[in-house]
């Protein structure tokens, strides 16, 4: 079927919104019509061969909508049901087998090269193949197939257009504090990053009883915003010393913290603020090679350093709890998002890289 993307032909081009060939379903797949979808700086360092995507290529990996069509032997959805896509795993290996399907041992072979893991891809183009399953979807687009192990059907009555963050970077924030981290009541957190991921971190300790609750970050009306969804302390990092600062809040340092940017100096500064017997865990994701300058003095107080993939989360667990949440007006992430036509997929890209918006959803 004919369908429109934004496609980017090579690592480092620009994204050009074009009619692609779009083939049906497998046995396993469904047929997807986006209603919104997500840009997360995941896709910015795929489009700019940070990952093995191979070109050309759609990103993509927070889309939401309704299925369409669907293979033989699909049982999860129905056409007509309102699903959240999120990213793939074998569901086979030891990892998947024991419940922690962010950690297969194929994670890179299902969402980063875009294509299928038997190297095939469900697009074409002018010029041939398209890779098109970024992520298990590739949701810049109109319409995306995608395995039914990676969508979770969501109530029809919600906001779909606005649901697609839950399926990558809302949950990593969130996760990252109810899945991995589960701080207990009266715990004091500090969250080093508040865009996407580190706000919804935030939403969610703020839920988890967390306090004190502290965001660091350079943008005061992201610190504003953090003060908003539930954060007692803010930090200006540029302007006060992280660690110092932190430290006179909580005597000794905080119980836990995240690290939400991808940088090594970010990381030592949260590693430092955590007390003895703290648990830091890294979410940002950093570039290939990058070393980070740890004191390993720091460590042998029983500090804990943790690396955590898509919040430790099982989406389909995860989702459905964050979505009761908003209902409930306690975890409002959509206050994060501002919406974009596809066709303007440069501008929203140019908007969240000078920090003018939070979470970018384009609307095909």
């Amino acid at each position: 079927m004919r369908i429109r993307a934004a496609v980017i032909a090579k690592a480092g081009g620009v994204f050009q919104v074009r009619d692609l060939e779009l083939e049906e379903p497998r046995e396993t797949e469904v047929l997807v019509r986006v209603a919104g979808t997500g840009v997360c700086h995941t896709d910015l360092a795929a489009a700019r061969g940070f990952l093995p995507v191979m070109f050309p290529a759609v990103l993509g990996h927070e889309g939401a909508g309704v299925v369409e069509r669907t293979g033989l032997r699909v049982t999860r959805v129905r056409p007509g049901d309102s699903v959240v896509l999120t990213w793939g795993s074998c569901g086979a290996c030891g990892p998947c087998r024991r419940g922690r399907p962010a950690y297969c041992d194929r994670f890179f072979q299902y969402n980063f090269t875009g294509r299928r893991p038997d190297g095939t891809t469900p697009l074409r183009g002018g010029v041939g193949e398209v890779s098109g399953v970024f992520f298990g979807q590739s949701s810049w687009a109109s319409h995306v197939v995608a395995d039914e192990r990676n969508v979770v059907p969501v109530s029809s009555h919600l906001p779909l257009e606005k649901l697609g963050p839950l399926g990558c970077g809302v949950m990593t924030g969130a996760g990252a504090v109810v899945c991995a981290l589960r701080p207990e009541p009266g715990s004091s957190l500090a969250v080093f990053g508040a865009g996407a991921v580190g706000l919804s971190a935030v939403m969610a300790a703020a839920l988890s009883g967390c306090d004190p609750l502290i965001a660091v970050d350079l943008v005061p009306e992201r610190l504003e915003m953090a003060r908003e969804l539930g954060a007692t302390h803010t930090v200006q990092a540029g302007k006060e010393d992280p660690v110092r600062t932190i430290r006179s809040i909580c005597r000794g340092g905080v119980d836990y913290s995240l690290e939400c940017v991808g940088h090594p100096e970010v990381l030592r500064q949260a590693v430092e603020a955590i007390r003895p017997l703290g648990v830091c865990g890294l979410v940002g994701m950093a570039s290939p090679g990058t070393r980070a300058p740890l004191d390993m003095n720091t460590l042998l107080s029983g500090r804990t350093v943790r690396g955590i993939v898509e919040g430790d989360a099982v989406p389909d667990l995860l989702i459905p709890r964050m979505l009761a949440w908003y209902e409930a007006g306690k975890f409002p992430f959509d206050k994060l998002l501002s919406l974009y036509p596809l066709n303007d997929i440069t501008q929203a890209e140019e908007d969240m890289k000078a920090g003018r918006t939070v979470k970018p959803v384009l609307i095909p």
